[in-house]
């Protein structure tokens, strides 16, 4: 019996694509940047048929690509392109299996979709806090596995805190059933920690119990003009002084990213009254207290007194904030008109934001004069999406075939700066070997012996998160 066959047994014929054409989908990154070849798309339904298709690809040594939404950044979910791996896609995999609400917790399905997994929790008058761009085809057994953040980390924490047990395939095909509801439990090694942000390379995470939170029933937003990124810093902590730490996110947004919103994005105007080199989008968040629009305004009166705050606006309605937040989810689909961007997603301690930024702006210019640095994201939580933007009158082409040398630059500085050198994108196929530049070969070293422990055939994405020196 062929390999097809036994798996179409398991799958059934109308859930394996084996014809090229029909895989392109599941073939191609977002950023298309990386693009591969597969033997075979496989769409289990249950952890039943994960295991059984595992089984039989460890007995033909069939390497293994586990695929949620594909909104991958760094290639972790895309195979490469001699056509002798499968992929084992989650999609069918989406049903939420239980709903504790004493305990606050969902017990759900690797290929649940993020923004399905929010209403679930809403509707059961809760909140689940993990809130990122793509959360309407992001999945989230890719957001485990990717150890996913977003713009809410500054208060709740990434996907790593808002997991509480797994269920995994292993490489032989066995299942791991750790689907504990438990907030404490001491008896020995935590396994969860080693496949939430294991990219797939140690297991295929089919089920999560994940946390439930309160939902706030009030929140107000404020799109604030900063003199300085310094000055953002200063207003974070202010803030979060004045409100018993009820921000829940605050993110950077600089003047060429509203600009390449205006520009590319349909309905959409600069929400500030006057132009400003930097602003900051600021949310607080309370399930009891319903007075934020005074607290607010008092946190934005102790910004213009100390010079932290040149202006402010604070939206009117829900609708009014939820633009405000699309504005700032628009900002990476925005660059792509404008030609190459060279992509770093990086974090550093938050003292250090401000130098990391002035130390990458001043060295890229010197090796790309004109540059256009797009630099947003989570600043309460030390993250930065750092986008190096093509100078306007350079040929695309010429500009990305300086990627290596740019990450290189920006990556030396972040490591300088105690920071790191994937924030929350993951690894994959883009820094794999950029690793071993930054870690230690102890930490190299200790993270083949797991692997080498739990996938001895390397047959679980092959190729990705470990440096191929």
């Amino acid at each position: 019996m062929s390999f097809e066959t036994e798996i179409e047994t398991i799958v059934g014929g109308k859930n394996i694509l084996l014809a090229e054409s029909d895989m392109q989908g599941y073939l191609t990154e977002w950023r298309d940047k990386y693009e591969g070849r597969a033997r075979a798309i496989i769409f289990p339904k249950s952890t039943e048929e994960v295991a059984a298709v595992v089984k039989i690809c460890a007995a033909h040594k069939m390497p293994i690509v586990p695929q949620g939404g594909n909104t991958s950044l760094v290639g972790g979910s895309i195979p490469f392109d001699q056509g002798d791996e499968v992929i084992i896609s989650l999609k069918r995999m989406n049903k939420i299996r239980d709903i504790d609400l004493e305990g606050s917790t969902l017990t759900v399905e690797a290929g649940c979709i993020l923004a399905d997994l929010q209403k679930v929790a809403e509707e059961n008058d809760h909140m689940f806090p993990l809130r990122i761009g793509s959360e309407g085809s992001c999945q989230i057994g890719g957001n485990i596995s990717t150890n996913a953040g977003g713009v809410q980390v500054l208060h709740y924490g990434n996907t790593r805190e808002q997991i509480l047990g797994l269920e995994v395939v292993l490489a032989d095909g066995n299942v791991w059933n750790g689907l504990t509801r438990l907030r404490k439990d001491n008896t020995g090694y935590d396994l969860k920690q080693l496949f939430i942000g294991g990219e797939g390379t140690l297991g295929i995470v089919t089920a999560a119990v994940v946390k439930m939170y309160p939902r706030p029933k009030y929140q107000q937003l404020a799109m604030v003009a900063v003199p300085s990124v310094h000055a953002a810093i200063k207003l974070l902590s202010q803030a979060r002084k004045m409100s018993g730490d009820q921000v829940t996110a605050l993110e950077l947004i600089p003047r060429i990213a509203i600009d390449l919103v205006c520009k590319h994005v349909p309905d959409f105007n600069d929400p500030m009254p006057a132009r400003y080199d930097w602003q900051v989008l600021i949310e607080l968040s309370s399930s009891a207290t319903s007075d934020l629009s005074a607290l607010m305004e008092s946190i934005l009166e102790a910004g213009f007194e100390t010079g932290d705050v040149l202006d402010a606006v604070i939206p009117a309605s829900v609708s009014q904030q939820q633009k405000l937040w699309s504005l700032r989810e628009e900002i990476s689909g925005a660059q792509k008109p404008e030609g190459g961007s060279i992509k770093h997603d990086i974090s550093v301690p938050i003292a250090n934001i401000a130098a990391f930024i002035e130390r990458a702006d001043a060295a890229l210019q010197k090796i790309i004069p004109g540059f256009r640095p797009v630099t947003f994201g989570h600043l309460g939580d030390g993250n930065l999406h750092y986008n190096p933007l093509q100078p306007i009158d350079m040929d695309k082409q010429d500009f990305l075939n300086k990627w290596e040398e740019v990450s290189r630059v920006v990556h030396d500085i972040t490591h300088e700066l105690d920071g790191s050198i994937s924030a929350e994108h993951g690894i994959g196929r883009m820094k794999k070997n950029e690793i071993a530049r930054y870690k230690s070969p102890i930490e190299i070293n200790l993270m083949r012996k797991i692997k080498q422990a739990l996938d001895p055939d390397n047959l679980l994405n092959p190729g990705k998160v470990l440096p191929d020196i």
